[in-house]
């Protein structure tokens, strides 16, 4: 039985109140009225500024919103960036502020106007990159728009490790490169997350898929359908790489990959870097000066390269996409689409998990598992 409260639908005695972590009971009165853990970001830094607390409020949901009891939050390199000061511009104003954007575990409540979802329900999802109250946490709130149910073949630790990345991925391939069957992928890096999102969202699609990548990755990568995987370390990428591609997802956005990318395109392909400017340039001379110029600077780019060499460049980035989240949990559900998790951290190990990441000694995806 589910009952309402000022909007609300929520556990009822058919559905036992969840208990966060911090033994603090979950209870729901006229509103939302309830703490637990978090891991809380006071000031900028290094690992070591991160703060596991255990009293963090729960603001009252929205109509549209979902109260999620998070069982696996993954750790994006946004979150560290975030956390030594990237997008201070922004959230500095908010904080402290909660790091985290990829989410799997239960709908604990939702907002009056959730339709698609249901207490108990599980899911998984990925909060927009500008979210200031992220998933570390024992309970995240996310737009209905942003979650989807989790794909049944998958641990809740590997369910987390998707949506953030494939998202940004699908943004680039499907939603501004629109890739078709037939045509010539490469992705730049495809070692990481969203690289390897690329290939398989890429090979889904039916293209022909290449790419660079460390010789770690080579295997891992062709096993994901790639049809050429060039180690840049060893191999002169320009010789290795032949004919020309109708879209090239950057995900390194150096000088280097931008000039390779843009020149082994064809008339009318898509040029796609995750390195856009906007964030840094607003973080160097705020946001009202920062963010024209950096308008300013992709408008230049994107006329310079429309007429010297009939492509079309892009500064891209991960958002929310209802349609894609959803065929992105079908490609998972059907196997045809997943992210190696390297290492899993309790929640309560975070500043661990961060150094790790931050001193390389994990390459691939760490997931926080939240007891």
């Amino acid at each position: 039985m589910r009952f309402r409260l000022r909007g609300l639908k929520c556990l009822t005695a058919d559905h036992p109140p969840l208990r966060c972590s911090s033994r603090r009971l979950l209870v729901f009165n006229r509103s939302i009225a309830t703490s637990c853990r978090a891991v809380v970001l006071p000031r900028f830094g290094g690992p070591e500024v991160l703060e596991l607390r255990h009293d963090v409020s729960l603001p009252e949901l929205k109509p549209n919103e979902v109260l999620v009891r998070a069982c696996a939050v993954s750790v994006n390199p946004l979150d560290t960036r975030m956390r030594s000061g990237y997008g201070r511009s922004l959230f500095q104003q908010h904080l402290p502020i909660i790091l985290g954007r990829d989410v799997s575990g239960e709908v604990a409540a939702v907002g009056g106007s959730v339709h698609s979802l249901r207490v108990g329900q599980e899911v998984f999802g990925a909060l927009h990159p500008t979210a200031v109250r992220g998933t570390y946490s024992d309970y995240a709130i996310l737009p209905e728009d942003e979650l989807t149910s989790k794909p049944a073949s998958v641990s809740h630790a590997e369910a987390s490790a998707i949506p953030f990345a494939a998202l940004t991925a699908w943004r680039a391939l499907k939603s501004t490169a629109r890739i078709t069957e037939g045509q010539r992928v490469l992705v730049l890096g495809g070692g990481g997350a969203v690289g390897c999102s690329a290939i398989q969202l890429s090979v889904a699609a039916g293209c022909h898929v290449s790419t660079t990548c460390g010789a770690e990755s080579i295997d891992r990568l062709l096993a994901a359908g790639a049809e050429q995987a060039i180690d840049y370390t060893a191999e002169d990428v320009e010789v290795s790489l032949k004919g020309k591609f109708d879209a090239v997802l950057d995900t390194i956005g150096v000088h280097e990959t931008e000039r390779l990318g843009i020149n082994i395109l064809k008339r009318g392909g898509h040029y796609m870097t995750l390195q856009g400017e906007a964030a840094s340039l607003a973080d160097k001379y705020g946001i009202v000066f920062g963010l024209p110029t950096a308008t300013a600077i992709l408008l230049k780019k994107q006329m310079q390269y429309r007429f010297s060499h009939g492509i079309e460049y892009w500064w891209t980035y991960m958002r929310a996409d209802p349609e894609g989240l959803e065929k992105i949990r079908r490609l998972c559900e059907a196997g045809k689409l997943r992210i190696p998790v390297e290492k899993t951290f309790s929640i309560t190990q975070v500043r661990e998990a961060h150094e790790a990441k931050d001193k390389r000694r994990i390459p691939g995806k760490v997931v926080l598992e939240v007891d």
